[in-house]
């Protein structure tokens, strides 16, 4: 039976374009998608975009333009970028979808019947851009620490969800459910703390899902924005749910890894397996913003770059640290990495390979260390070590050609025609000896590199005669199949 592997990412608010830390998060899932389709799992990856959320609300009358044809403009960007980064998602979910509504109304009433939902005054500091209420020990020097924003104080009747109700239960499994480590302690040290019942409705509000059993209020968007990653399985739920691997950034893990899952437990859902919390990408060190004029539009990036070269110079970033991030890295990656080692070993190959053929041979370029190591780091979601990795592989492949020199066959001489024949022919079967070795180190390389960059695998697949699957890693390479010099895969930039 083949195992399942559900994945999500974080749902994007629509309130403006997407910049490049959306990218990176759905790349890095992507990744993870592609290489356990490559394991034969039963893959289902779903992104999206959260359409409900206030500030959604509030960018469109800024701008001057109705609520939903301002988020439809938006999200047809998110769905843009979906398609330049070459995505293999499932599906894209928009909040706004009327069986999202149905979903979030049928989980809310199973936790009021539950008995984990009652109505309160609440009065609070609420963060818009976060969408949530902070307690004064909660802010740094007064403002929300996600948006260096003073939040408002908010008097309301609300209804609350009684989140105090699961601690012990978070307790235990915050540790096993949320990687890295660290991030599991930053949220475990303020569930250990006063763990208090969160307000979940939002009063008088007119954009969003409304509370089951009272129009007066919206559900908070965050309940609705988590339920997504059950109700984007639509009639596949039980197939999919729970899911494997939820990716999202580190501003958001205490939603993901607090209240999703008490959520969960009160509903009767089955809990989902891990919560990976990636770091930021970064500016000379400094968070990306709007206000300091630093944020890297994606959109732009690709009308600019092959798709897989940002693909790649992005998932070079550490998974689990704040990463700089610039369009000169691009450059960099792409050029010094991309070009010379990969690009040009291919071009080398593939050029002799049509010249002289290839002798199947046995291989000193094994791949069997390469590729527990590479799985080692994929279990552990450390793709920028998966490509150091294979990168190690391929400048060993580099060193080989070098020492080699395969290009270098004796030509018959007049003199001696037979000897000299003789010679000839040796060289010329030593040199093929060499390009099938080479050709073999590329084929697995590349095969590890395609849940990296793609489209370049699978042009690199087709000039060797390969296909992309981990079961070719196994096998030779057919000699009778001729290789034709590989067209230039990645221009200097």
């Amino acid at each position: 039976m083949t195992k399942t592997f559900y994945i999500t990412t974080a749902i994007d608010y629509v309130n403006s374009r997407p910049h490049v830390g959306h990218a990176y998060e759905k790349v890095l899932a992507d990744a993870i998608a592609r290489w356990n389709r490559l394991n034969k799992k039963d893959v289902f990856f779903l992104t999206g975009v959260d359409e409900n959320a206030q500030k959604n609300v509030q960018a469109a009358e800024k701008a001057g333009i109705p609520v939903k044809e301002f988020i439809d403009k938006n999200a047809e960007l998110f769905i843009e970028l979906c398609k330049k980064l070459n995505l293999s998602h499932d599906d894209f979910i928009r909040t706004t979808a009327k069986e999202h509504t149905i979903v979030v109304q049928r989980i809310v009433k199973k936790i009021i019947e539950k008995g984990d939902i009652y109505k309160a005054k609440y009065e609070g500091l609420y963060c818009v851009g976060c969408e949530t209420y902070y307690t004064e020990n909660e802010l740094i020097d007064g403002k929300c620490p996600e948006h260096n924003k003073i939040p408002e104080l908010r008097k309301e009747d609300a209804y609350f969800f009684k989140l105090s109700k699961y601690k012990k239960e978070l307790q235990k499994l915050i540790p096993q459910y949320v990687t890295p480590e660290s991030k599991a302690h930053e949220v475990l040290n303020r569930v250990n703390g006063e763990l208090n019942d969160i307000c979940i409705s939002r009063h008088k509000a007119n954009w969003g899902i409304d509370f089951p059993n009272d129009k007066k209020f919206k559900v908070w968007v965050w309940i609705d924005a988590l339920i997504n990653y059950i109700s984007g399985l639509k009639d596949k739920e039980e197939v999919y749910w729970p899911a494997q691997l939820h990716v999202v950034g580190k501003g958001i893990n205490w939603f993901h890894s607090v209240i999703w899952p008490a959520m969960l437990i009160s509903a009767d859902y089955k809990l989902p397996e891990k919560l990976l919390v990636h770091g930021y990408l970064t500016t000379e060190g400094k968070k990306m913003s709007k206000s300091l004029g630093n944020v890297i539009d994606p959109l732009e990036l690709l009308n600019k770059y092959h798709a897989d070269s940002v693909r790649y110079s992005l998932l070079r970033c550490n998974v689990f640290d704040d990463s700089d991030f610039s369009e000169d890295i691009i450059i960099e990656r792409h050029n010094n990495e991309l070009a010379n080692k990969l690009g040009n070993l291919v071009s080398r190959v593939s050029t002799l390979a049509e010249k002289y053929g290839i002798e199947k041979t046995k291989s000193n370029l094994e791949i069997d260390k390469t590729l527990k190591e590479v799985k080692e780091h994929f279990n552990n979601y450390e793709l920028h070590k998966v490509l150091e990795v294979i990168f190690h592989y391929i400048d060993k492949t580099n060193e080989y050609i070098q020492e080699k020199k395969p290009w270098e066959v004796h030509s018959p001489q007049r003199e001696a025609p037979q000897q000299s024949e003789e010679a000839h022919s040796k060289s010329k079967s030593n040199s093929r000896k060499v390009l099938y070795e080479l050709s073999v180190a590329i084929k697995n390389a590349t095969i590890l590199l395609s849940p990296f960059i793609p489209s370049t695998a699978e042009r690199i697949a087709k000039t060797f005669n390969f296909k992309i699957s981990l079961d070719d890693l196994e096998k030779p390479l057919d000699v009778k199949s001729k290789i034709n010099k590989s067209e230039i895969l990645f221009q200097k930039i």
